[in-house]
């Protein structure tokens, strides 16, 4: 049953929530387009504020039904949530900068958009916050469906319509195999709540623990499809170029921080006692995922492209430290995890700011980048540190520390091997970014890009972010560590 609604520890989720009706009804009573946008922008600092206000709180609890049993909580505000919680909301912000001129560029309905935007967004929230499997299915979907037609608003761009149809069919497998896996998961442990969950999986019958470990696998596969790991990742490099370029941005690192948060929860707070099940297949999974990613981003000549391949080989980096499974302790992969996904979301952000201005210009191929920095100091400067960044070379530490953390948390789990491939991939990693960064300072002449004003914040917002992590980026390590239990 449940007890009571904290309203604090669901009040960054709420105020997002609120947003989203009130940009559509601003839309519909004729608001112009830079109030809505303002009140979206207002609307996610308000969120981020609100989040100390909620910490350590919980909500939506059910009390034991049975002896032995203990209250469990669907959604829970603790350090993980928070820390996840607050890379979602910074993201979305530098989203909705940058969405400012792909709107009046593009002829986007402003009010549909930033409705969409923001309940994508609260599904995100949910996802890092959310401790039982249906709350997380439904966050899930609820950070889905609005993509697909965030995706295809540009509603007479064949392109656009093209990656929102196949981002829907993929979508709808993926709920599908989620689904199942968790029927299979509940038919054994008779529970919802991933703690309880955990504990029927404890004492699992004989019989049973095949069903079990095809429940879990299927469940995993299904989070699969939202992060684009191999083989589930077929979507990302069309969806990312048809889409328009703030949504491709948030489909890589808000999107695709949601759907690690939630896998990691599942497997932490719910599958762990099959640790040994889903260790090894997070393993190949991460192998090949960063493996594929990085070979096919080398092939790329088309700015957008290369960084959707280089998200998926992102994402086979952040599955790493999961390889350990029942071998290493959970606080120090998820540590791993958690302070990656930090450092890839400023990095991978800032990238996009820089692409998505340029796309204004018509700079899309990477050979339309050579002398960018000459003819534009301030964003071809500003993209190649976010290069050097993904690339994990001086100055851009994070990056560095980033992949040092997961190689540490890979090894300790056991898992040489895949720290072996992910050295091989990392120097696969440096060629095309360094090869992008070289373009913009050779001779040639690049387009004038102007940024805007939205654009020009966004650039600056994520460059200091990068700059400060980049100077001490020991501080995203121990906020990791703290935030996980």
């Amino acid at each position: 049953m449940i007890q009571s609604i904290g309203y604090l520890a669901i009040l960054p989720a709420l105020i997002v929530a609120v947003a989203s009706v009130a940009v559509l009804m601003a839309d519909a009573f004729g608001a112009p387009a830079k109030a809505i946008g303002g009140l979206t922008v207002v609307s996610l600092v308000g969120a981020a504020v609100a989040l100390p206000f909620g910490h350590g709180r919980s909500t939506f609890c059910a009390a034991a039904t049975r002896a032995g049993e203990h209250v469990s909580c669907s959604y829970v505000a603790d350090d993980f949530t928070v820390l996840f919680q607050a890379v979602v909301l910074l993201a979305a912000i530098v989203v909705v900068l940058l969405s400012h001129g792909e709107m009046r560029r593009s002829a986007l309905p402003v009010g549909e958009y930033h409705f969409l935007l923001l309940a994508a967004i609260l599904g995100a929230l949910l996802l890092a916050a959310g401790r039982d499997l249906i709350t997380l299915v439904v966050a899930l979907e609820t950070l889905s469906l609005p993509v697909f037609a965030l995706v295809a608003l540009r509603r007479y761009d064949g392109t656009a319509s093209e990656a929102a149809l196949k981002l829907f069919l993929v979508s709808v497998v993926s709920s599908a195999v989620t689904l199942f896996g968790i029927s299979l998961v509940y038919g054994v442990t008779g529970a919802m709540h991933l703690d309880r969950v955990a504990a029927g999986l404890t004492h699992v019958h004989g019989d049973l623990r095949p069903v079990a470990a095809a429940g879990i696998a299927l469940t995993v596969a299904g989070f699969g499809f939202k992060i684009a790991a191999v083989p589930f990742h077929f979507w990302a490099p069309d969806v990312y170029q048809g889409s328009p370029l703030p949504v491709a941005a948030f489909l890589s690192v808000v999107s695709k921080a949601g759907g690690f948060a939630g896998l990691t929860l599942v497997l932490t707070a719910g599958f762990w006692p099959y640790g040994n099940t889903w260790g090894p297949l997070m393993g190949v999974l991460s192998a090949a995922t960063m493996t594929l990613g990085n070979l096919l981003a080398l092939r790329q000549t088309d700015a957008v492209r290369l960084l959707a391949w280089s998200s998926v080989a992102q994402s086979g980096y952040i599955l790493a430290p999961m390889a350990g499974g029942a071998h290493v302790r959970p606080h120090q992969w998820m540590t791993a995890t958690a302070a990656y996904v930090a450092m890839y979301a400023i990095m991978n952000i800032g990238a996009f700011a820089v692409v998505t201005v340029a796309a204004r210009r018509g700079i899309r191929d990477l050979e339309s980048y050579r002398g960018l920095a000459r003819a534009n100091p301030g964003s071809g400067l500003a993209l190649a540190f976010f290069l050097l960044c993904l690339a994990g070379l001086p100055p851009g530490i994070m990056g560095l520390l980033a992949k040092v953390v997961v190689f540490r948390a890979a090894v300790g789990g056991a898992a040489t091997w895949l720290a072996v491939i992910m050295a091989v991939n990392t120097v696969i990693g440096l060629y095309y970014y360094l090869t992008w960064a070289a373009r913009l300072f050779a001779a040639g002449e690049a387009r004038r890009v102007r940024a805007g004003r939205a654009g020009g914040v966004a650039i600056a917002v994520a460059l200091a972010g990068a700059v400060v992590v980049s100077a001490a980026p020991e501080l995203v390590l121990h906020a990791a560590a703290l935030a996980v239990p």
